[in-house]
């Protein structure tokens, strides 16, 4: 029954991909807009206090060890999409990232590879989806979960079906010792830290914008296309007419 309504939520995600046009490239802005200011009160009530305390109160070492820890489970679904991509050397050094930072580096909350002078880097499946041609599609505004694509809103849905490790041990196969309260109180606190860590960035992002739901659509999707194509560089906010559509 589970694997029917993943499948069923493909298709109407796949639905939504073929609105985008060369005319309207955020075809979805009213429906985007509304779940904007459903987060941003969201964000404003209960997000942003506890992140900004999260953010004073706990030493640096522990918000930087819970990032480490964040980090390298993430490190697993990078593997995976760095071999989905051909990527295998990659897949290689990142799978000794996660070996090593998990034992020497206590289970990820110290970075050990990164210390020695390794590289991090991020990899998903929604940037896979892209490396193989798929276009992007309409640009989403998800409850909490904040900026997406199309293409992206599926390629999160790799987490749920078998892609997302911390996933599988917790809520796919509930056991004494992990349980979907497990992988549900981490994204929260991997929420928290991720608000704590951009802070100050967002809200000087919000206090200089003229639409600042149009400068978070700019942004994310020209770190988006950066990443697919493995570009380097800084991004900044532009306006619409500015784009040229990728298909």
């Amino acid at each position: 029954m589970r694997t029917y309504k993943i499948f069923i939520i493909i298709l109407l995600i796949f639905q939504i991909t073929g609105c985008a046009t060369h005319q309207n490239k955020d075809p979805l802005e009213n429906f985007n807009r509304a779940v904007y200011k459903f987060n941003d009160v969201a964000d404003n009530a209960i997000i942003k206090p506890v992140s900004k305390g999260y953010k004073n109160i706990a030493p640096k070492f522990v918000v930087k060890g819970i990032n480490n820890f964040f980090n390298n489970i993430r490190d697993v679904i990078t593997i995976i999409n760095e071999l989905l991509q051909g990527k295998v050397e990659y897949a290689a050094n990142d799978t000794g990232r996660v070996l090593v930072n998990s034992t020497i580096g206590l289970l990820g909350f110290v970075d050990v590879h990164s210390i020695s002078g390794g590289e991090r880097r991020k990899e998903d499946f929604g940037q896979t989806l892209g490396s193989w041609g798929f276009g992007e599609g309409c640009y989403l505004v998800l409850p909490v979960l904040g900026p997406s694509t199309a293409r992206d809103a599926i390629g999160s849905l790799g987490n749920y079906m078998g892609g997302d490790a911390w996933y599988n041990v917790t809520v796919r196969n509930d056991t004494q010792f992990f349980s979907d309260f497990d992988y549900y109180a981490s994204k929260g606190v991997e929420g928290v830290d991720f608000r704590a860590k951009n802070f100050d960035d967002i809200n000087n992002l919000e206090e200089n914008s003229i639409d600042f739901y149009a400068s978070v659509k700019s942004l994310y999707l020209q770190d988006r296309r950066k990443k697919i194509l493995n570009a380097t560089g800084s991004t900044q906010t532009q306006n619409d007419s500015d784009w040229e559509e990728i298909e």
